[in-house]
């Protein structure tokens, strides 16, 4: 087991439901309905992601490789791709222009399936099944 990457996993989970209850509840209400779906947006991405990770940080001892870049790019990836949807969907909210964070939400993205992409990567290098 790695602690940290099952630790990450396991906050970023706690996170994601403190905000989706925090999205169907307080800002049901406040909120259009395109910016709350894409609130939501961020709440699952994160919520897969810290699900992800957990599973990863508590399977790390069968895998013959380092997770240090992959548990990087996975944890980078969702702090900019969900943070900036968090915030982009609340700027009306906080009266505050955020469009700037428009561009980062693409780059967390990628920076999710560069890190999938190099963990399949090794799982198929691996010559090992157990």
């Amino acid at each position: 087991m790695n602690r940290t990457i099952a630790l990450t996993g396991t906050l970023l989970l706690i996170i994601s439901i403190i905000l989706g209850a925090f999205g169907a509840h307080a800002l049901k209400e406040i909120l259009k309905e395109e910016q709350l779906i894409s609130f939501e947006t961020g709440v699952r991405y994160q919520m897969i992601h810290g699900l992800g990770l957990l599973i990863i940080g508590l399977q790390a001892d069968r895998h013959g490789f380092a997770l240090k870049t992959i548990y990087r790019l996975l944890l980078s990836g969702v702090i900019l791709f969900s943070g900036s949807i968090y915030f982009l969907a609340l700027q009306d909210v906080l009266d505050f222009n955020l469009r700037f964070l428009g561009p980062i939400t693409p780059l967390g993205g990628l920076l999710m399936i560069v890190g999938w992409t190099v963990y399949a990567f090794h799982l198929f290098r691996s010559k090992s099944n157990a």
